[in-house]
């Protein structure tokens, strides 16, 4: 018992001269996820899986001075809870904003992964340009809404109709190949993985547009440390071949940054 005890202050003195706080003292961090963005953020069993819950979990092992734990919200309570305090991070296949950039901290790039047109497989739309007159649906807040928006503004004697539905992907793809609307944007990942499991006749037509194809973790404006933190796990994850792996595993293929992504960061 006395053995027990002595190595027990070995270990604090240890994490006190190193400057580790004890798990007791760690800092509580809430991830925050809708959690219906197959394949980077799902239910599984009731538990919470996909690449960008993976990547979280396989950095916070590097991660000091912080207890990080998931919980799954609305999506439109995802950034809600990074004002308020109650999240400290957030991840639903989440892309860059200038309006976010402007709110929040964002971590390295997890992952590119362009947007794309998703429109049944008779459809006459071949492009962006031919969205004019057309229906889809969206979530508010979403930089894909606003990339419709903006067309819209420059479009306006012929601008597209938006219908903000509050629908998941998978759902928003099954209603597209039904016919209730003409197209969808999103991402490429997440199209191909909903048309591949659940067999929908829709086609992709690649988007040509000067928007950041990557994602992203993103943060809350007072957690810079916990972010400088996750940033160097992730290019330790990138290094092993770690990153990769769960690239192949959830993404179906490797999805990653590009390198000048990485290499002009300074975290």
């Amino acid at each position: 018992m006395k053995k027990a005890i002595a190595l027990l202050l070995i270990v604090i003195c240890t994490c006190a001269a190193l400057g580790i706080p004890a798990a007791a003292d760690a800092k509580k961090v809430t991830v925050a996820t809708a959690g219906d963005v197959r394949p980077f953020a799902y239910e599984n069993q009731g538990k919470l899986t996909g690449y960008d819950i993976e990547v979280i979990k396989a950095a916070k092992k590097f991660i000091k001075g912080y207890q990080i734990t998931f919980t799954k919200t609305s999506w439109k309570s995802i950034f809600a809870g990074l004002d308020s305090g109650r999240y400290q991070m957030a991840a639903n296949n989440l892309s860059y904003t200038k309006e976010r950039g402007a709110k929040y901290l964002y971590s390295l790039p997890i992952a590119k992964n362009p947007l794309v047109l998703a429109v049944p497989k008779y459809s006459d739309i071949n492009s962006l340009e031919d969205i004019g007159g057309k229906t889809t649906q969206d979530d508010t807040g979403t930089s894909t809404a606003k990339l419709v928006e903006d067309w819209n503004k420059k479009h306006s004697q012929k601008p597209s109709k938006i219908a903000y539905s509050g629908e998941d992907a998978t759902k928003r793809m099954m209603d597209l190949e039904a016919g209730e609307f003409d197209y969808l944007i999103f991402d490429k990942v997440s199209v191909e993985t909903v048309i591949k499991q659940k067999g929908l006749r829709l086609k992709t037509i690649e988007l040509k547009t000067d928007d950041n194809p990557n994602n992203y973790i993103v943060f809350s404006n007072d957690s810079k440390n916990l972010q400088k933190q996750f940033n160097r796990a992730l290019k330790r994850l990138w290094r092993t071949g770690r990153l990769k792996d769960l690239s192949q595993k959830y993404l179906g293929g490797v999805y990653l940054p590009d390198k000048k992504e990485w290499e002009k960061a300074n975290d």
